[in-house]
């Protein structure tokens, strides 16, 4: 067995991959200590090797993995684990969104981070879905049932911020607001995938890709296919994993 943990700015994910076959996962909050959270997580697989990627890869390294692998490959690998004709990938996670083209044999051609600003990220949804008063999982139906007539021109998180309280207490309708809000996000993602380039279909992964709105809009905004690997959370665990074996 070989173990994939992915050490996330949010939450950490950990695979188990058994010939190339993935057998389990977990995943849990980074909290205060994330390598003992990692090492919690971990209890019990016995594995061959623990291979670590994301943001904390390299204080793994210091604790317990015997490897680490950037989270573009990791992801590469992943997505391409549960479809292999896999050219693009779209990763919107907690703190960073990534991009990522690959070619015909899932080697990496090119990618995007976008990891100086919180937005177009989970963190920059979770933000504007604490000031209308919803759950995040909760967000994404909401915005599903908004007209699409009101715009964020702000990217700036805290900017963005003060425009949603200002629609609000203007009698902006929440709905409305939270449709706006996501397409503020799929406008900086897709203006990340024109970059990159992208083919007509494209596997989104990370937190952000249960969120039906986004996965919708993105959808819409692009006329593509969209692929939705389950969960879409561990495919850089997975990736680290199969990185391993």
């Amino acid at each position: 067995m070989v173990v994939g943990v992915d050490l996330g700015s949010r939450t950490i994910k950990v695979a188990a991959v058994e010939d190339s076959r993935l057998v389990d996962f977990r995943i849990a909050e980074s909290g205060y200590d994330p390598h003992r959270q990692s090492l919690e997580m971990i209890k019990g697989y016995h594995p061959a090797r623990i291979i670590a990627t994301g943001y904390g890869r390299h204080l793994a390294k210091r604790h317990f993995a015997d490897d680490v692998i950037t989270e573009i490959k990791a992801h590469a690998l992943g997505a391409r684990h549960f479809f292999p004709e896999c050219r693009t990938i779209v990763d919107v996670g907690g703190q960073d969104t990534k991009v990522i083209a690959l070619d015909e044999s899932g080697k990496v051609l090119n990618f995007q981070m976008n990891d100086k600003c919180a937005a177009g990220t989970g963190r920059f949804l979770e933000i504007m879905a604490s000031s209308l008063g919803y759950g995040l999982s909760e967000f994404g139906a909401e915005a599903l049932k908004g007209k699409g007539d009101v715009r964020i021109s702000n990217m700036c998180t805290v900017f963005a911020e003060s425009e949603v309280i200002s629609l609000k207490n203007h009698g902006t309708l929440p709905a409305d607001i939270a449709k706006a809000v996501h397409i503020s996000v799929i406008e900086r993602l897709v203006a990340m995938l024109a970059r990159v380039g992208y083919e007509d279909t494209v596997v989104f992964t990370g937190g952000v890709a249960k969120n039906p709105a986004a996965v919708n809009l993105l959808k819409e905004r692009l006329d593509i296919r969209i692929l939705l690997p389950e969960p879409p959370d561990i495919v850089g665990a997975l990736g680290a994993a199969l990185y391993g074996t």
